[in-house]
């Protein structure tokens, strides 16, 4: 029962590992390149071996980053009960949508064909793809450092009067927040546990009765989460911070040969996904 409540064991988006690899010396700004071309690689591919080559991609970008590959499967986990629930709609209801394979089962209007079979798939290992690049992206790149490279990559929408530094400040901290929330949570679960509340004994594809579960514990959250924003305005506003002023940089990245590999080796991964017919 007390792995139900180890929450940040399985949150790896937001969290920093430092390891020393050569990912983390990466410049942020191709990182995050890299990461946009990856993402939308995954998103165009729709085949099988596709997919699949990019999963051993993602592994071995976490053996490059020298991340525990236990660990980064770990992130997995919390999704899986979003993926399943996908996968059985896409299987029942996605073959009277698509237009030819091989139909299977056809009752009323579910209908189950060889194409609804392949989304489900595909899509199970788009997912498990995007989470295993989002981690390996926020475990090797500190916060700070993802910041400064999305300002620095969004630079030119500035000219379009777009608010870079906001926005590059607002997705980070909301990356950073995720296992701050986990902790949070757990917290929580723990504390209610301990007064005989219901956590941790329902089995793991009891989805409704889980969701119920969480039920009692989401307005203490959202409590907690308006006071640890309240607590982050406070810090920045005694730190001076003054949103849309003219900021000068204490970091200054310059790019090195091995960034612009990693750029050149994204986009011949990407066009392996995607153009050559599997």
């Amino acid at each position: 029962m007390s792995a139900e409540f180890e929450l940040t064991r399985n949150i790896t988006i937001g969290q920093y590992l430092p390891t020393g690899s050569i990912v983390h010396r990466l410049d942020p700004r191709f990182k995050l390149a890299a990461f946009v071309i990856l993402i939308l690689a995954i998103a165009i591919c729709g085949t099988y071996a596709g997919n699949l080559f990019g999963l051993l991609v993602c592994l071995w970008l976490f053996h490059l980053a020298r991340i525990p590959l236990r660990y980064g499967l770990s992130g997995v986990k919390p999704a899986v009960p979003f993926i399943l629930i996908l996968a059985v709609l896409q299987l029942l209801f996605y073959g009277e949508i698509a237009r030819g394979g091989t139909i299977y089962l056809q009752y009323g209007i579910v209908t189950i064909s060889s194409e609804s079979v392949r989304l489900v798939i595909v899509s199970a290992m788009r997912f498990v793809e995007v989470i295993f690049l989002s981690s390996v992206l926020t475990l090797s790149t500190s916060t700070t450092e993802l910041t400064h490279g999305m300002e620095r990559l969004l630079r030119p929408l500035a000219a379009i009067r777009f608010p870079v530094h906001a926005f590059a400040l607002i997705i980070t901290i909301a990356i950073r927040f995720v296992p701050t929330f986990a902790l949070e949570m757990e917290k929580m679960m723990k504390a209610q546990a301990s007064r005989g509340a219901d956590f941790g004994t329902g089995e793991w594809w009891r989805i409704v009765k889980r969701t119920k579960d969480m039920l009692p514990i989401l307005i203490p959250l959202f409590n907690v989460a308006l006071s640890r924003a309240e607590d982050l305005i406070l810090a920045m506003e005694a730190r001076c911070y003054t949103p849309g002023a003219a900021r000068t940089r204490y970091a200054h990245y310059k790019a090195h040969g091995r960034d612009y590999a990693v750029i050149a080796a994204s986009v011949v991964m990407a066009a392996v996904m995607v153009a050559i017919p599997w």
